[in-house]
Parts: structure tokens; C-alpha cells; sequence
């Protein structure tokens, strides 16, 4: 599990990993995480978003959990 996402998931509260995606897919909106190597700036993106706005870094770094995976 890569470190971006295992961050990803405690900051939205989850433990095990296949219930999270699990609810993730199940989605509209999924939580996103800046790639950014010092940021930890979280947003709702769509599944597919792979350059979504990081508003503390003002980049577009943004991935969405399921791209971080590689289920899309």
C-alpha cells in the first residue's frame, strides 16, 4: 500500500483498506489526496480525477483514491 494512500485512508477514518474502496466504488465523489511529497490536503474528486487542485499547494496534484490503486 503506498504511503499516499494508506494516509489517505486514516485521515477519512478507515482501517481496512478493501471496505474503504469498497465504498469508494460505490461513489460518486471518492476522497482524493495532493501527491505532493509535504502535503496532506484532502478533497471529494471524482473517481477518475488524476490532476485535481490541491489548495494548500495551489497545484494540480490531486488523485483520487481509486486512481491511487489502480482500479481506473
Amino acid at each position: 500500500m503506498s504511503s499516499k494512500f494508506k494516509t489517505l485512508m486514516e485521515i477519512e477514518g478507515w482501517d481496512d483498506e478493501i471496505e474503504f474502496l469498497q465504498e469508494c466504488v460505490a461513489d460518486s465523489v471518492v476522497p482524493g489526496i495532493c501527491m505532493n511529497p509535504d502535503c496532506e490536503y484532502t478533497i471529494g474528486i471524482e473517481p477518475d480525477c488524476t490532476n485535481g487542485y490541491c489548495e494548500d499547494c495551489e497545484t494540480q496534484t490531486v488523485q483520487s483514491a481509486l486512481i491511487l490503486k489502480g482500479i481506473i
